[in-house]
């Protein structure tokens, strides 16, 4: 498991890298020293797994996580608990409090080698960052709440003039995306544009109904019902052989 540690604290960079020798599975392949300087080598050498710090000079670890397009795995680390708690969802990520104990790091690390967090993806997927599939786990921000969202788990996307709101679970966040550029993204096999408005997940599907003009109504599991467009009916009809 490839790693990258970004914190502007040069102890607790040397300290963390001391504490991770005890784990020959992680493999420290570099270090940032802020936001800007990870988010370039996240991007150029894509790590499994980060240690990342919330509070930096300039840009938060968080602002760090919304400008990539697909997040690796991510172990915070932060001397601000109260801060953490409620900036985002304890149960969707690791976060360790600074200075790091060999305990927390290890039952961390013992998450990622369980699979507890999320799949490791293979270095074929590494080689291809266009597409996302529906195993990649994206990071979503809004406002000061943020989350980890599996692509599998997220049923509907709704363009919002230049936002698109993102349907998981109870949660509807927006994100500064077009639906355009998350269709170019986002594996056709799993993710169907629906009509000028909607993308949905397929597999999300609970119902389909005939709807006038020849189009068809979605219902998904979420209780969202979706227009196809009569276009992408022929589309869709082709897709799901019906």
């Amino acid at each position: 498991m490839r790693a990258i540690i970004i914190d502007d604290e040069r102890l607790a960079r040397t300290e963390l890298r001391k504490l991770l020798q005890e784990y020959p599975e992680v493999e420290v392949i570099d270090e940032a020293t802020n936001a800007d300087e990870g988010l370039s080598k996240i991007e150029s050498q894509q790590p499994d797994l980060i240690f990342l710090d919330i509070q930096m000079p300039g840009k938060t670890g968080f602002d760090l996580l919304a400008q990539l397009d697909r997040a690796p795995h991510v172990i915070f680390t932060t001397a601000y608990d109260e801060f953490a708690l409620k900036a985002f969802e304890v149960n969707a990520l690791d976060y360790l409090l600074k200075p790091v104990e060999p305990k927390r790091l290890a039952d961390a690390i013992q998450k990622l080698n369980t699979g507890e967090s999320r799949e490791i993806r293979s270095e074929t997927e590494h080689t291809n960052n266009s597409i996302l599939s529906e195993n990649d786990q994206v990071f979503v921000k809004d406002g000061e709440r943020c989350w980890f969202v599996k692509l599998s788990d997220i049923r509907l996307f709704e363009s919002v003039g230049n936002y698109a709101k993102v349907f998981f679970g109870p949660n509807k966040p927006l994100i500064l995306k077009s639906l355009n550029a998350l269709e170019e993204r986002l594996d056709e096999k799993t993710f169907f544009r629906a009509n000028r408005k909607h993308i949905v997940n397929l597999r999300m599907i609970e119902k389909i109904e005939p709807y006038f003009n020849g189009g068809l109504l979605l219902e998904l599991k979420g209780g969202e019902k979706i227009e196809v467009s009569r276009r992408q009916t022929v589309k869709f009809k082709e897709m799901m052989s019906l």
